[in-house]
């Protein structure tokens, strides 16, 4: 079942600004979906679609099944929302703000007692429960703002840059917390740039650059298109025979290398797993001996990745210009031909 499901989404804000450009958006029940992308790529502008919060200019958007738009409250009910660096009345408590939630969503008062005791325990502020938020850190509001989310438990949970601002500690402590909230009855879709967040938390990810979806697929294959097969390895000896021999590690063209000093990329084009590869370097290293002083499979695989769908998005939109560019040309040049034959009807005769 798609949880959420947009048909070419767009969002022009006073005709002059593309927000969203045809968004295609796919996320099925279950899924810990991350929507990456720079600061102005579009997720909160999505995330604003998804809620009714705004009128999309154009294109269809479907939540649990059915049309969402500003009416839908009973929509909006189902979906729990943390927006980017939550903001909340500084005299009130983490109690007193939750039965302020709890009303607003029409809970009953026995059920919203029992509802916040429990999340004020699961994201650790039952300690400061009677305290007024104004002293909070940026990692307490942000708590704050996830229990707030999960008052109604919603079937879907949108959390806009989660971990925006928190130091280490405060980001691991948020993302086991999404990871304790995921499951096949809740789905979560996260906003963020922060990659290494994704990569630890989310089963599916989408890329967003410009207001356009450039990937969409399932986390274990965002890893396979980052990794590639490259091995980079540090080594300091006979590197001159080492880099000789690299042409027989796999198949003749299959192998590629980039030397910078005394480190070697190696990208292996063929068909077997990285570990065969791994194993087949180490082997020439100990062959052709020399020391091994550094081995790298990919520890910054996501954000290469991440940053590789940009720069092919930027390279085929510069190619796609071009194209239009010759288009325009050829077909100028074929009206001039036509005006210069006295073909009839043309606007020239």
């Amino acid at each position: 079942m798609h949880v959420v499901n947009t048909t070419d989404l767009t969002k022009i804000y006073d005709n002059r600004y593309i927000a969203l450009n045809a968004l295609n958006l796919r996320v099925e029940k279950g899924q810990v979906f991350g929507l990456v992308g720079p600061n102005g790529a579009g997720k909160s502008t999505t995330f604003r679609l998804l809620l009714g919060l705004q009128k999309a200019t154009a294109g269809q958007l479907q939540v649990f099944g059915e049309q969402m738009s500003a009416d839908r409250a009973d929509l909006r009910r189902r979906i729990g929302y943390l927006p980017t660096n939550p903001t909340f009345p500084k005299h009130m408590t983490p109690i007193a703000f939750l039965q302020f939630v709890g009303s607003v969503l029409g809970m009953p008062k026995d059920r919203t007692k029992i509802q916040l005791t429990r999340l004020l325990q699961a994201v650790d502020l039952a300690a400061a429960a009677s305290q007024p938020v104004r002293g909070f850190s940026t990692g307490m509001l942000t708590r704050l703002g996830i229990a707030a989310a999960l008052m109604n438990d919603p079937e879907l949970l949108i959390l806009d840059e989660p971990t925006s601002g928190l130091d280490p500690a405060g980001r691991k402590q948020t993302i086991e917390l999404i990871r304790e909230l995921s499951g096949r009855d809740r789905t979560i879709i996260i906003a963020t740039h922060i990659l290494t967040d994704v990569e630890r938390v989310c089963t599916d990810v989408g890329i967003i650059s410009a207001g356009r979806l450039i990937y969409s697929g399932p986390m274990a294959d965002m890893r396979r298109l980052a990794r590639q097969g490259t091995i980079a390895v540090e080594i300091e000896g006979n590197t001159t025979a080492f880099e000789q021999e690299l042409h027989t590690l796999d198949d003749f063209g299959s192998v590629r290398y980039e030397r910078i000093g005394s480190e070697f990329r190696i990208t292996f084009l063929g068909t077997q797993g990285l570990n065969e590869y791994l194993h087949r370097v180490l082997q020439l290293i100990d062959r052709t001996g020399v020391e091994l002083l550094h081995v790298d499979t990919g520890s910054d695989e996501i954000e290469e990745a991440f940053l590789r769908r940009l720069e092919d998005d930027r390279t085929r939109g510069f190619l796609r210009a071009a194209a239009w560019a010759a288009a325009l040309e050829g077909a100028g040049s074929e009206r001039k031909e036509e005006a210069d034959a006295g073909i009839p009807g043309h606007p020239s005769v």
